[in-house]
């Protein structure tokens, strides 16, 4: 399965770069789309088919309490500390299983792993 990724503003540059070199089709808001409010970034991954890497915890409450369309998936890194090339070493680790993760909303601790489905309720 080829992901296509949307990697939010607080995503490390160095590890963007990282996941380039490796062949990934990454796209990054603080190169790109600088300042778009988070349902703006929401909707650019959903329109493009991206799934969206963020440290921000507000898009659990766009998409559950304010019923927001997802995209395909979202991975919410809540890791405390790291080297700026930790995240990209984790989505590759993620990637081992990537039906795990699509159309599910996905917090990743550093040691654990839990989903919830994301249901778009119009």
């Amino acid at each position: 399965m080829k992901v296509r990724w949307l990697v939010n503003e607080n995503f490390p540059a160095p590890s963007v770069a990282v996941m380039r070199a490796s062949g990934h089709d990454v796209l990054s808001i603080a190169e790109s789309h600088s300042g778009d409010a988070d349902t703006e970034v929401l909707a650019l991954a959903r329109e493009e088919g991206r799934w969206l890497v963020t440290f921000d915890r507000d898009y659990g409450e766009l998409l559950f309490a304010r019923n927001y369309a997802p995209p395909p998936a979202v991975i919410l890194l809540r890791v405390p500390s790291y080297r700026p090339d930790e995240p990209a070493a984790w989505l590759e680790q993620l990637l081992q299983e990537p039906e795990g993760l699509l159309g599910k909303f996905t917090v990743f601790t550093g040691k654990t792993l839990r989903s919830r489905p994301l249901l778009h309720r119009v």
